[in-house]
Parts: structure tokens; C-alpha cells; sequence
């Protein structure tokens, strides 16, 4: 369990940013308070909805949900995320621990559509090369091609034969 910490408004549109122009299911595993997801949501990206589980958290983004008249519009599920099935995903965000990206990394090839993208806030996928990245310092966000990411996950394990 990693202290919450919220994304800064930068953070969010810069995470925002390099989803922009994206369709699909968008979904922030372990949304905090809901910023991200109401970001994604004004922005078009819809269904939009974040899986939290510590209640508060869910109680907070729910509030803001309904506070900013998406109440109904995004979904906050208190669900575990390694038992969530993100098969029909297409836009994923993700600012969580380093610790929990390598076993995220393996759950997301196994799960995400080829034309998904990935956009990881505050620490990169050690073992992924993103396709672009936006910001500096504690503002950086990468974000990651399934295709690419695949590509060369695929690769590497041919070298290494």
C-alpha cells in the first residue's frame, strides 16, 4: 500500500495530453480522487472510469463527479486492479508505485488490443521504451504503444535464445 498522492494539475493534462485525439475506454487504475477520470471524461474520452480501492478515496471522486455534473457520466469502482479484466481498454493511465510496474507490465501484454495506449505518471515501465514522453522531473509522463511495446518485448526474447 503506497501513500496517495495527488497528480498536480500538470501532471494530469500532461498525462491528458498524449491520450488527446485517442477513442475508447479509458481507465485509471487506482484513481485517487477521481482527477484524472474527470479529465479524460471533459476531454472525450468515453467510457471514462477509475477502479480505487481505499473508500475515501472513491467517496472524494464520486463527490467530484457529482460536484462537476458528471455524476452518472464516469464510473469509480472499488475494485482490485490484478483482478480486473482490461481486455476492452484502450487508453490505460497509470500513476502508481515502482514497485507494482513490473507485474502491471506483464498483466497489461497479456490483456490490453494492440491499438491500446499505456501513459504512465511520476516512474516509467523499467523494462518498456516508451513511445513519447512529456514533461520534466516529477511532471514527466511516458506513454507506451501496445503494438511497439510488444514488438519489442517479442524481440528481446528472441535475442536472448
Amino acid at each position: 500500500q503506497v501513500p496517495y498522492q495527488p497528480s498536480s494539475p500538470r501532471q494530469v493534462a500532461n498525462a491528458l495530453a498524449l491520450l488527446r485525439g485517442r477513442a475508447g475506454k479509458t481507465v485509471d487504475l487506482g484513481s485517487g480522487d477521481g482527477r484524472l477520470v474527470l479529465e479524460a471524461y471533459k476531454q472525450g474520452l468515453r467510457p471514462a472510469l477509475g477502479y480505487e480501492l481505499n473508500p475515501w478515496l472513491l467517496c472524494l471522486a464520486n463527490y467530484r463527479a457529482w460536484k462537476a455534473g458528471y455524476h452518472g457520466k464516469v464510473s469509480f469502482l472499488k475494485k482490485d486492479l490484478w483482478k480486473v479484466n482490461l481486455s476492452d481498454c484502450h487508453n490505460v493511465i497509470v500513476f502508481l508505485a515502482p514497485s507494482v510496474k513490473p507485474p502491471l507490465a506483464a498483466k497489461l501484454l497479456a490483456e490490453l488490443p494492440d491499438d491500446a495506449r499505456v501513459v504512465a505518471g511520476r516512474f516509467p515501465f523499467p523494462s518498456w521504451t516508451p513511445s513519447s514522453s512529456l514533461g520534466q522531473g516529477l511532471e514527466q509522463v511516458w506513454a507506451y504503444d501496445m503494438k511497439e511495446v510488444r514488438r519489442e518485448v517479442q524481440g528481446s526474447a528472441q535475442e536472448s535464445r
